[in-house]
């Protein structure tokens, strides 16, 4: 009788791990598919090629709700809502950053494309939310003045 208890323990505990292993593989291959290129780059225009962002169109139908002057730049709440239908991918630029590309948001389909966050800043600059949609980018831009470094 004890083998057998042991024998199934044994087989629980292989198949769960073997289940756990078939179930997160997934966010494993979520995490490895992160764009290195446009995140590791040093300036703007590298982070927007990166990003393959190209001929964005200014447009005012991307609302960017950013205070003003941020007195604290490690933690400046930034809001992004678009109007533009279709909308598959936000991202997000400080354009005075070390590192300007911050953020890339994946909007499924009937989702509304809206985003709320917080950012860290290196400098008084602007903040630039890139939509694409339609296999077209569009963008919008707000500037925000830093009080007290962030990023250095």
């Amino acid at each position: 009788m004890n083998i057998i208890r042991r024998t199934f323990i044994s087989r629980v505990v292989t198949l769960g791990a073997v289940a756990m292993t078939v179930l997160t593989k997934p966010l494993w291959a979520l995490a490895a598919e992160w764009n290195k290129v446009a995140f590791d780059a040093k300036t703007l225009p590298d982070a927007l090629k990166g990003a393959g962002v190209q001929n964005a169109v200014e447009t005012k139908d991307i609302v960017i709700k950013a205070p003003d002057i941020a007195e604290n730049s490690a933690v400046v709440p930034i809001e992004v809502n678009c109007k533009i239908p279709g909308a598959q991918m936000i991202s997000l630029f400080a354009d005075k950053n070390p590192q300007p590309l911050i953020a890339q948001f994946v909007i499924a389909e009937g989702v509304e494309p809206y985003i709320s966050t917080r950012i860290k800043m290196g400098d008084t600059g602007n903040i630039r939310a890139v939509v694409l949609a339609g296999g077209k980018n569009y963008t919008a831009s707000k500037e925000v003045k830093v009080t007290i470094g962030g990023c250095g």
